[in-house]
C-alpha cells in the first residue's frame, strides 16, 4: 500500500483549518504524534497562536489493563483556555478513545467555548461516537493493519504501516 506523503496531508489540513481559526484561538497537540503535527501545522499557518501539549497517559480508559508508559510527561497548556476556542490536534484517529481522554484531560483545566479536531489520518475503527473536524486522510485499513507516524533525526515526518503480530 502506498502512503500518502505527510507534507501534502498537512498542506491539506491548513486549507481546511485556516478559515475556522479566531484570533483567540489556541491549539492543543496531544503528545507525541499531535504535537509534531500541531508544530508543523504552525509553521505552515504563520501565526503566532497559543499551544499547548496533553499527555493523556493517566486518562486513558485502558491504563488498569496496559499500565503506564514509561514516557509519561505533564500536559503543558501554558494559557488559560476557559471560553476560547480549543483545535485538538492528534496524528491518527482510530478508536477515538485518545480523543475521549484528551477531552476529559481539557475540561480539568476548564472550560472552552468549543473543541475542533484535527487528525493527520482518519483511519476508521471507531469505537466510540468521536468524529475529526479537518482530517489529511481518511484511509479503511484491514484489521490488523496499524499506521503511525514518525519523524526521524531531521524532524522529517513520515507514515509507517504495520501488520500486528499473529
Amino acid at each position: 500500500m502506498n502512503l500518502p506523503d505527510p507534507n501534502r496531508l498537512l498542506d491539506r489540513l491548513v486549507e481546511q483549518i485556516r478559515p475556522h481559526l479566531h484570533p483567540d484561538s489556541a491549539l492543543l497537540g496531544i503528545h507525541t504524534g499531535g504535537v509534531w503535527v500541531m508544530d508543523a501545522l504552525l509553521e505552515r499557518l504563520g501565526l503566532d497562536l497559543p499551544c499547548g501539549v496533553l499527555d493523556i497517559a493517566f486518562y486513558r480508559d485502558d491504563f488498569s489493563r496496559i499500565g503506564l508508559h514509561p514516557e509519561v510527561k505533564p500536559s503543558n497548556i501554558p494559557f488559560e483556555l476557559e471560553g476560547r476556542p480549543i483545535l485538538l490536534i492528534d496524528d491518527v484517529l482510530y478508536t477515538g478513545r485518545t480523543i475521549r481522554a484528551a477531552i476529559n484531560l481539557v475540561f480539568d483545566y476548564g472550560r472552552p467555548a468549543s473543541i475542533r479536531l484535527a487528525v493527520l489520518v482518519d483511519r476508521g475503527g471507531r469505537e466510540l461516537p468521536i468524529c475529526p473536524d479537518f482530517s489529511g486522510v481518511k484511509m479503511d485499513l484491514e484489521a490488523g493493519q496499524h499506521i503511525s507516524l514518525e519523524r526521524d533525526d531531521h524532524s522529517q515526518l513520515r507514515l509507517m504501516l504495520r501488520q500486528a503480530a499473529p
